[in-house]
């Protein structure tokens, strides 16, 4: 840490210099500027450096770097374990970096590094195109797809990182540079599913899909009928082409004016069946599971910008989520997947997810540090509550789930879906040897850990 004089000075300057607005303790906006998506998060950064283009971004790592200052980059806030934010270090804030520029021409899109999925999704959808995007709207694009990326579209379009065109990237020295295939191509390869290791993202190219229609069935059931419901819905994803999605979850009936007023407050399954296309193939697809009885229904074509937003949970609750991925959904796994449900706080916000994998997801390219392909299913406790005195209860159920899946564990996992699990947890979400590959990668372009606020890798 610099004396407090040097560090008084060169902040003034940074201040000054910056297109942006920069925060300090005690500067109004302070708080509100360090808060994030989990409520459990509470940390206290030195600087917040909320930044307009690339030259603020590089002057803020120089001003970091001159002063030994820890750096966090934040782009949507959402990390569970927090890691947009750090204590007593400077925080480069993306949010203010959020243009998108569709190129309908070339089927691409630029997406700047604090843009979230509903800039994306709002911005490709006039054009009937879009791309694998997460399932909340003010998830940021950023981590999301250097940490992998799988969402509604990811059995047809692949995931996101599989759809990665080029990075715009400030190294830990401060150097702009651009990561393809063809240009720094060990970097860009890296950067498929290593996250932030590297440096900040201040844009990222993406592939487009035609995508002019798509359309969902949203079915609730009696917990009791939930066994049944997602033994089918398994079967038609079995059996269903690429183009069929959803997920398989366990909730609390939400306030909806498709939901019965007795089901609202109460532990439902709900089957969300996704289909790139129209509502005349969906139901072709999702008649077995329409055939069911069930307590109410929604089945439509409708926006996939819109259907981005269905599962969004606002920020300021308490979270703690994790995921394994499994070898296969026996009916013995079902059948523990749902007698889960039974401890999940309720109600609450938290889901109980079975999502599913296979199509565009295993085909994709084998060559990137994405161990987790083959898996067909992938369980996602998702804790998501809002009273303190339900820590306890909400943590252990995530990890009582996690125990009790793991004779069907694959050992993968896909980083974006865990918090702070320890190093052994990365390493199973980057594959061994590729972690150490990307080690030697990050001894290249970031030699001192500058950017440890991540899944790290620390250089070898």
């Amino acid at each position: 840490m610099a004396p407090l004089s040097k560090a008084g000075a060169a902040l003034a300057a940074l201040r000054s210099d910056l297109a942006g607005e920069v925060f300090a303790p005690g500067d109004p906006g302070y708080d509100e500027a360090r808060t994030v998506f989990n409520a459990m998060i509470d940390r206290h950064p030195a600087v917040i450096a909320q930044c307009e283009g690339e030259a603020d971004v590089r002057r803020s790592v120089l001003f970091a770097r001159d002063l030994d200052l820890k750096i966090a980059v934040r782009g949507g806030g959402h990390s569970v374990a927090g890691m947009a934010l750090n204590d007593n270090g400077l925080v480069v804030d993306l949010r203010r970096m959020h243009q998108v520029t569709v190129h309908p021409g070339s089927s691409s899109v630029r997406v700047e590094g604090g843009a979230v999925m509903s800039h994306l999704d709002r911005a490709t959808q006039p054009h009937g195109l879009a791309t694998t995007g997460g399932r909340i709207s003010t998830t940021g694009v950023g981590g999301f797809v250097l940490g992998g990326g799988n969402g509604w579209l990811d059995r047809a379009f692949g995931l996101a990182v599989d759809n990665l065109l080029g990075v715009e990237l400030v190294t830990a020295d401060g150097t702009p540079l651009l990561a393809t295939a063809e240009e720094n191509p060990e970097l860009f390869w890296a950067l498929h599913g290593g996250g932030g290791n590297f440096g900040v993202a201040t844009a990222l190219t993406l592939r487009l899909h035609e995508l002019p229609e798509f359309s969902i069935a949203l079915l609730m059931f009696l917990p009791e009928t939930g066994p049944e419901a997602v033994r089918i819905y398994r079967d038609i994803i079995a059996t269903g082409p690429p183009e069929v999605g959803g997920a398989a979850q366990y909730i609390t009936g939400p306030p909806e004016p498709f939901v019965p007023e007795q089901l609202v407050g109460t532990l439902v399954c709900a089957v969300l069946v996704t289909y790139a296309g129209g509502e005349d193939d969906l139901r072709k697809v999702a008649q077995p599971l329409l055939a069911l009885p069930h307590e109410c229904e929604a089945v439509s074509a409708m926006p996939y910008a819109d259907v981005q937003c269905m599962l969004d949970v606002p920020p300021g609750l308490r979270n703690y989520w994790s995921a394994e991925h499994l070898t296969a959904l026996p009916d013995e796994l079902v059948d523990i997947f749902c007698a889960h449900a039974s401890s999940m706080p309720v109600p609450t916000s938290c889901q109980h997810v079975l999502f599913p994998q296979g199509g565009a997801i295993a085909s994709g390219p084998g060559e990137y540090p994405i161990p987790y392909r083959d898996a067909p299913w992938t369980v996602h406790p998702f804790g998501v509550w809002a009273d303190p005195a339900d820590d306890e209860q909400a943590l252990q159920w995530v990890r009582d789930v996690r125990a009790d899946v793991r004779p069907w564990r694959t050992g993968a996992v896909y980083l974006n879906f865990i918090g702070d699990e320890g190093r052994d947890r990365v390493v199973a979400g980057l594959g061994s040897e590729n972690f150490n590959r990307l080690a030697r990668v990050k001894r290249q372009y970031d030699p001192d850990n500058v950017f440890r606020y991540n899944h790290n890798v620390p250089p070898a």
